[in-house]
């Protein structure tokens, strides 16, 4: 890694800085009508990320809106060291950013104790004014990427030129991979950590945000950060 570049932190938040999927928490306790199906095929591949998020919310009313959030504001949970962690790329002055698939309505109040600028946080937003739940979708796909991602990951990376920063990636699941294979560093956990092993991403495991505070320590020491 090369010294005169600035480093900058891309963090997922489903599963990496909480720690379950809340949109998979929200569909498997509310149970709406034919979520299954629909979050089958985007398991598969079958359906893209922004197609069947967008459908399996639009199975809710919009009316159950206060009754999601204090839902997920009760089982979410914080993943252990996030504060710390915060603390510790400010004392650095490394631009932090949390790039995720996620919903604005659950991410803004989790994440509302932790101080993080408004535009520092990537995500999706949902629409309550009908009467479904409708997802907006104001960070989408730019070329060269085609996925439909929703809320696309390579997208705001490629914001970061290569030639100028340190691009650092923290995630969990297959949503991260490509975002992980731009990065001149990841630290994984979960199904990314699978996918990096798989096709041979070089990637740092983590369990907690505390473990990825001694690395980054570790490489500023050693001069390589």
């Amino acid at each position: 890694m090369s010294i005169t570049k600035k480093p900058v932190i891309f963090c997922d938040f489903d599963g990496t800085i909480t720690n379950s999927d809340n949109i998979v928490a929200i569909m498997q306790h509310f149970q709406p009508e034919g979520y299954e199906p629909i979050m089958q095929r985007i398991i598969n591949g079958h359906t893209s990320i922004r197609e069947g998020v967008g459908a399996m919310f639009a199975l809710m009313p919009s009316q159950q809106k206060d009754e999601i959030i204090s839902y997920v504001l009760g089982q979410a949970g914080i993943r252990e060291g996030f504060a710390r962690f915060l603390d510790y790329v400010r004392e650095q002055q490394i631009e932090f950013f949390v790039t995720s698939g996620g919903i604005d309505f659950f991410i803004d109040p989790l994440l509302q104790p932790f101080d993080i600028p408004q535009d520092h946080i990537f995500c999706n937003e949902a629409d309550f004014s009908g009467d479904i739940i409708q997802i907006t979708w104001p960070h989408p796909c730019q070329e060269p990427c085609t996925n439909d991602c929703g809320m696309c990951k390579t997208t705001v990376i490629r914001q970061y030129p290569a030639e100028q920063y340190e691009r650092i990636l923290i995630g969990d699941s297959l949503t991260d991979f490509e975002g992980a294979k731009m990065a001149d560093l990841v630290y994984s956990r979960s199904h990314l950590t699978l996918k990096c092993q798989e096709l041979g991403v070089p990637h740092v495991p983590f369990e907690t945000f505390d473990h990825i505070i001694e690395d980054l320590k570790q490489k500023q020491e050693q001069g390589v950060l």
